[in-house]
């Protein structure tokens, strides 16, 4: 069965802009306080817990991955794009990196303590992300651990014609509201944690949600 075409568009995106979105775009360093902060939280829990391995999910450039890693995690990463993929293989030979989709991840159910997914989703069309919120449930453990980090907005819909130093892309971005990831996620079987929403020195809004998939079930 062909895959839906929005995956196509990300994936073709990613691989022409990989090269240059390493160079254009910073790492976990240049995040604000508090974010970076829910990033060292969500490592904190579960290195507490000992609940297994951590996938970073849409992990582009592996470097969420690697700081994961770096605390202690079996922190492994997976994204659609080939070309983002063979770029986080070359800066770090020594973690596991893997071209797969979030509609239909390649592992097996509840075996992952934790997933992180930040800010990889919001080329996700919304009547998708259920689909994609599912996956992430299947595939953790019970008690397992989800951070989920975006750009959010009022059902805003964006179809950029190029991007990362020019290179024509085909992707679209799609900003719902951080309510209703809270409401989606919930549907999907988790629990909320903790949300952080921030706006930024350019007017733009993100939102990180930690969820916890039920201990039974």
């Amino acid at each position: 069965m062909s895959q839906p075409a929005f995956l196509d568009a990300i994936r073709d995106s990613y691989d022409t802009v990989a090269a240059d979105y390493v160079k254009l775009i910073k790492g976990p360093e240049t995040l604000d306080p508090v974010s970076r902060a829910m990033i060292d939280g969500f490592a904190e829990l579960l290195r507490a817990g000992d609940r297994g391995p951590v996938a970073d999910l849409g992990c582009g450039p592996g470097w969420f991955t690697d700081r994961l890693a770096a605390t202690g995690l079996d922190a492994f990463g997976v994204d659609l794009s080939p070309g983002m993929v063979d770029q986080a293989r070359q800066a770090y030979p020594h973690l596991r990196f893997e071209v797969g989709s979030m509609t239909a991840l390649d592992l097996p159910d509840g075996t992952l303590g934790g997933v992180l997914a930040f800010f990889s989703t919001h080329h996700t069309p919304p009547s998708h992300l259920p689909v994609v919120y599912a996956e992430f449930h299947r595939v953790l453990a019970p008690g397992g651990l989800l951070l989920l980090g975006g750009h959010t907005g009022n059902d805003e819909h964006h179809s950029p014609q190029q991007a990362y130093g020019g290179h024509p892309v085909s992707y679209e971005s799609h900003l719902v509201p951080a309510d209703r990831i809270a409401q989606l996620l919930t549907a999907a079987g988790f629990t909320v944690t903790a949300r952080l929403e921030q706006v930024t020195d350019t007017g733009r809004t993100h939102a990180i949600l930690l969820a916890r998939r039920a201990a039974t079930g």
